[in-house]
C-alpha cells in the first residue's frame, strides 16, 4: 500500500515542479487519523518558502488515485496529509495470500543482489556454550529474513585454527594423554578444562597407545582437537537446523599466500612501520583511534588484526555486494580497527556491515548459569535446546533487538502457556489448524466455495477488518526488517497478528456463523491468518505445530 500511495503523491509532487521527491509515511497512533499519514507537505514546503497546509491542499487537489482503493483524504493540523484506506481493498487481500501462500511477503526488491554472512564462527576448542546461541540463531534469522527480501545469501562460518587458543587447546590434550600414564603430569595453567579435553585424550589412546609419550610436537593432537570440536559443533548446528555453505579456515590465508599479501600492500602504500622488533598499523586520529596498533608481533606472530583483514579483504573479492558480519559486544572496538585497515588499503569497506550482538544472562529461577567455556563447567547450547527445546531457543534469542542486553528466562522458555511469547504464537496457529480441522467435520463444504469468489459483503465485523489490515502489512514488515538486519521486528507483528486473530476468533462466530456463505468467509480468513503466521515462523526459523 505504501508503494501505491507513494506512486500517487510523487505524481502530485512532479506536477508540481518537484522531482524526485522522497516520500515517506507512518502509520497514525489513533486510527482517527486513517490508515497512513505523510508529512511531505511539510518538507516540501520549506523549500518552497510557502505555507504548509496550503501547499498540502494544493498537492491533494493533484492526485489522481483509485477511489476503490482509498477511500478518504484528510489534511490535519498545520498540513498532515492522512490516507483512509476503503475496507474494500483489505477485503480483497484473502485471495492474495491464499493464491501466494509460501511466498506471500516474500519481495524481490534485493533481487539479483548477493550478501556473504558470517556468523557463529566459534574456533573449534570445544563445544558450543549457551552463549553462542544468540549468534547462532540471529545469523539464522537474518539469512532467512535477506534472502525472503529478495538476497542471494551465502552463509560462511571462519574460524581461527592457526592461532594460540589452538596450541593451548592442543597443549592440554597432550597433557591429559600423557596423565593417562603419569597422574601428575603438569596441565597447562591456560589450558582447557573440560571433560571433553579428556574424552579426546582418550580417543586418541586408543588409536595410537603410547606412541605419542613425550611427542614434541603438538599439530597431532591439535589436528584430533580440531577435528573432534568441529564434529560437535556441526551437530549443535543441525539440532538448530541451521547450515553454511562455506567453512574458511585462517590457515588457508597463510596457505594462499593472502595474509603476506597484506603485509606487503600496508608496507607498499607506507602504512605500516617497524618499531621494537614488531610491525604497526599506523592508525589515523581523525577516524577516532588513539594510537597505532601492531599488525605483527616481535615474536613474528601476526595479531588477529592481520589475517582479519586479508579475510575480509578476499571476501571482497568474491564480489558480494554486501559482506555481513556477526559478532558479540566483545568485538565492538576491534571489528573497527578491521574494517579501518580494509578501507585504508583501497578496497569497498562500505560493503562491510556489522551487527554487534549484547550479552546473554541464562537464568533458572534466582541462579545465574555459567557460560565459560575454558573452565569446563560451562551450559551446553545443546544442554539448553535439550532443556526447552530448538523452537524455543531460536525463538527466545531472536526476540530482543541484537543491541540489548537478553535476560534469558530457562523457566519460562519451558511454560506451556500464553506467558511464554513462543507458545503465544503457536498457539495462534495450532488453534486455527483445530478451528480447520472442526470444519472438515462439519462443514466440510466450505472449500467448495472458492477463495476468489467468496463476497466480500459478508466481511462486516471490525474484529475482521483489523485483522485483514494487519495481514496486509506482512511484506511491508518483511522488507522494513531485512532493510535494518532485524528478525525481532518480524516477532512484534506476528504477535500483532496472533492478538487481532484471538479477538476475531472470541468475538465473531465461524463455523456456526449466521449462514454457510459467512462461515465460508471466516474460515477463509482463518486460512489467511494460518499461511502469514507459518511464513513468519520460517522467516524466524521456528516450526508451525498443527496440535499443542
Amino acid at each position: 500500500m505504501k508503494d501505491y500511495l507513494r506512486d500517487v503523491v510523487t505524481a502530485a509532487c512532479s506536477k508540481l515542479g518537484f522531482d524526485n521527491a522522497e516520500i515517506y509515511f507512518e502509520k497514525p497512533k489513533e486510527e482517527k487519523f486513517g490508515d497512513l499519514s505523510t508529512n511531505a507537505a511539510f518538507l516540501l514546503a520549506k523549500i518552497q518558502k510557502t505555507n504548509p497546509r496550503k501547499f498540502a491542499e494544493e498537492l491533494v487537489s493533484n492526485f489522481d488515485y483509485d477511489k476503490s482503493i482509498i477511500e478518504k483524504i484528510e489534511i490535519a493540523g498545520p498540513g498532515f496529509i492522512n490516507f483512509f484506506i476503503s475496507d474494500n481493498y483489505y477485503k480483497k487481500l484473502i485471495p492474495e495470500i491464499l493464491d501466494k501462500k509460501e511466498n506471500y511477503g516474500r519481495s524481490e526488491i534485493n533481487s539479483g543482489k548477493s550478501v556473504n554472512l558470517e556468523w557463529v564462527s566459534a574456533n573449534p576448542t570445544g563445544y558450543l556454550h549457551a552463549g553462542h546461541g544468540r549468534q547462532l540463531c540471529l545469523g539464522k534469522a537474518i539469512a532467512n529474513l535477506l534472502e525472503w527480501s529478495g538476497y542471494i545469501v551465502t552463509r560462511e562460518y571462519y574460524y581461527n585454527d592457526a592461532g594460540n587458543q589452538m596450541l593451548n587447546m592442543g597443549k592440554s590434550i597432550y597433557a591429559r594423554y600423557m596423565q593417562i600414564f603419569e597422574p601428575d603430569f603438569p596441565f597447562p595453567e591456560d589450558g582447557y578444562h573440560g571433560e571433553y579435553i579428556k574424552d579426546i585424550a582418550r580417543k586418541i589412546y586408543g588409536d595410537k597407545k603410547d606412541s605419542l609419550k613425550n611427542s614434541e610436537s603438538m599439530d597431532y593432537f591439535i589436528n584430533a582437537g580440531e577435528e573432534y570440536n568441529f564434529k560437535l559443533i556441526k551437530n549443535t548446528l543441525g539440532k538448530m537446523g541451521v547450515r553454511h555453505d562455506v567453512f574458511f579456515n585462517e590457515s588457508d590465508l597463510y596457505k594462499t599466500g593472502a595474509v603476506e599479501k597484506t603485509l606487503e600492500e600496508f608496507k607498499s602504500k607506507n602504512l605500516s612501520y617497524e618499531k621494537d622488533g614488531a610491525i604497526w598499523l599506523k592508525m589515523d586520529e581523525t577516524e577516532g583511534f588513539q594510537k597505532d596498533k601492531v599488525i605483527v608481533k616481535s615474536s613474528g606472530e601476526p595479531t588477529y588484526r592481520l589475517p582479519d583483514i586479508a579475510y575480509h579483504i578476499d571476501k571482497l573479492n568474491r564480489g558480494y555486494d554486501i559482506v555481513l558480519d556477526i559478532f558479540g559486544s566483545d568485538h565492538g572496538d576491534t571489528y573497527k580497527e578491521v574494517i579501518y585497515g580494509v578501507k585504508s588499503l583501497g578496497y569497498p569497506y562500505k560493503k562491510i556491515h556489522v551487527i554487534i550482538h549484547q550479552m546473554v544472562t541464562l537464568r533458572k529461577g534466582d541462579n545465574v548459569i555459567k557460560l565459560s567455556k575454558r573452565e569446563g563447567h560451562s551450559y551446553s547450547l545443546d544442554d539448553l535446546i535439550d532443556d526447552i527445546g530448538a523452537d524455543a531457543t531460536q525463538f527466545f534469542f531472536v526476540m530482543r533487538g541484537a543491541n540489548t542486553h537478553l535476560d534469558f528466562d530457562l523457566e519460562l522458555a519451558k511454560e506451556k502457556s500464553e506467558k511464554n511469547p513462543v507458545y503465544y504464537l503457536q498457539y495462534a496457529f495450532a488453534r486455527i489448524c483445530g478451528v480447520l480441522r472442526n470444519a472438515e467435520n462439519i462443514f466440510p463444504e466450505y472449500k467448495d466455495f472458492n477463495a476468489e469468489n467468496i463476497n466480500p459483503e459478508l466481511i462486516i465485523s471490525n474484529d475482521e477488518i483489523n485483522l485483514l489490515k494487519t495481514l496486509s502489512l506482512f511484506p511491508e514488515e518483511v522488507e522494513n526488517a531485512a532493510l535494518s538486519f532485524e528478525p525481532h521486528k518480524i516477532i512484534t507483528y506476528l504477535n500483532e497478528v496472533a492478538e487481532k486473530f484471538h479477538k476475531f476468533y472470541h468475538n465473531c462466530r465461524i463455523i456456526d456463523a449466521e449462514n454457510k456463505a459467512q462461515s465460508a468467509v471466516r474460515l477463509y480468513i482463518c486460512l489467511a491468518v494460518k499461511q502469514t503466521l507459518k511464513n513468519g515462523f520460517d522467516i524466524i526459523g521456528i516450526s508451525a505445530p498443527e496440535r499443542m
